[in-house]
């Protein structure tokens, strides 16, 4: 079976067909196509082009929904309790390319122990917590290059690139 599109999400309707789901890790639920088994062992390829929440139905018909499942994760939940503190927090955690999840008084990241020592050490107030990473800020990394070129005097060029 191929999934499209979302068709829904099971909070905000009710089925009587039977429920099927796919459990995806946190970093699943951005990728555009994905080859997966649902828990009740059925093959389903996913080519969705949007980020899959919890509970979205991407499967439909008379006899069947299958829905996404996150699966919960450890995760590092940064405190904060000022806008500096929180500006501060953004630009350490964008300087590392990585997706964030931000609340008022909090910021969740996937854990990773280098990361978390590193904030550690700015001062940030750190925990480490069970849970679902939906409904996040994707990071992309991107490349960059620098390039220039100039002479050195008669007949002598260099170019240099970076």
């Amino acid at each position: 079976m191929i999934a499209e599109k979302i068709l829904g999400n099971l909070s905000e309707s009710t089925t009587s067909v039977e429920v099927d789901t796919v459990e995806l890790d946190w970093f699943e639920a951005e990728k555009k196509r994905i080859r997966k088994t649902t828990a009740g062992g059925r093959d389903i390829g996913i080519a969705i082009d949007e980020n899959l929440k919890d509970g979205d139905i991407i499967y439909l018909d008379d006899k069947l929904c299958v829905a996404v499942k996150l699966t919960s994760c450890p995760l590092i939940k940064i405190n904060v309790h000022t806008m500096q503190e929180m500006g501060r927090l953004c630009f350490e955690i964008g300087n590392r390319h990585l997706s964030l999840k931000i609340s008022d008084d909090n910021v969740l990241i996937p854990h990773d122990e280098p990361t978390e020592k590193h904030l550690k050490n700015l001062g940030f107030e750190c925990e480490n917590i069970i849970g679902r990473f939906d409904d996040f800020i994707v990071c992309k990394a991107h490349g960059h290059s620098h390039s220039h070129s100039h002479e050195h005097g008669e007949h002598h060029h260099h170019e240099h690139s970076h």
